[in-house]
């Protein structure tokens, strides 16, 4: 299976060879022969793929990789559990905390994320409590990289915090957020992950909060994006799910997949 330039150049964590060897007691040559099963085994399923590297400082390591049929595939099926009537809340809201908080159904969403977004080259994941929080740490493991949170109210307890307002694009009221100074190096990479947007009011909160502590913004990405309103406070973002619409009175929900 080929990968892309931009998957096999990034930092996922190394094993040395030695590491195996010493934990099984195992020798080189066995363990070959070892990692070539595993390796096998991972792509049958599409579970993965096992890399090794050459040389003194090389080793083995794990990058979480699908294909494109195998995720589109994964989207589907979850668009098709949550266009289920008895989703919808009053105000046209859709539950999906029982999906958003599944173990291996946000693990998964990460991946994709990580996989469709890999040329952003982020060093950060952020996101707001609380919602966004599972699917960014995922999203965070699927690049081996930190994640940080802004909290919606300002009782931040690490240290010297920023603080700004932002207009809430679908209630239209002003509601603050804070990000502790520490949070973010000045110049980092961030990439700025929610669970759901409809105008874009938090996702731009969040995208000037991490310029106001200095760091550079690569991109945002969400779990569903209305469709409606067409114009959103945050210019560019990319989702893995679109809400095109949803009534109330029917019990009639439509979401599709972005597919790849």
């Amino acid at each position: 299976m080929a990968l892309t330039k931009e998957l096999t150049d990034k930092p996922f964590q190394l094993f040395p060879f030695s590491y195996f060897c010493d934990k099984f007691t195992v020798a080189k040559s066995t363990l070959s022969e070892d990692v070539q099963t595993v390796r096998n085994g991972l792509a049958a399923y599409d579970l993965g793929i096992i890399e090794t590297v050459a040389g003194a400082s090389g080793g083995v390591r794990f990058i979480p990789y699908h294909t494109a049929k195998s995720d589109n595939q994964f989207l589907g099926e979850l668009c098709e559990r949550l266009n289920s009537p008895d989703r919808v809340l009053p105000g046209g809201m859709i539950y999906m905390n029982d999906l958003i908080l599944n173990p291996q159904i946000v693990s998964r969403l990460g991946e994709i994320i990580m996989q469709r977004s890999i040329e952003l080259k982020p060093q950060y994941i952020m996101t707001v409590e609380t919602k966004g929080i599972p699917l960014g740490l995922s999203a965070a493991k699927a690049f081996n990289i930190p994640m940080v949170m802004a909290r919606k109210e300002a009782r931040i307890t690490e240290g010297p915090a920023v603080s700004i307002s932002y207009l809430s694009g679908s209630t239209k009221k002003i509601q603050s957020m804070s990000l502790p100074k520490k949070a973010l190096p000045h110049g980092a990479r961030v990439l700025v992950i929610d669970d759901f947007m409809r105008a874009g009011g938090t996702a731009n909160g969040l995208c000037e909060l991490a310029e106001e502590v200095g760091a550079e913004v690569v991109g945002v990405y969400l779990f569903i994006a209305a469709k409606e309103p067409a114009k959103k406070l945050v210019r560019e973002y990319a989702s893995l799910l679109t809400l095109r619409g949803v009534d109330e009175t029917s019990k009639a929900v439509d979401i599709v997949p972005e597919m790849l």
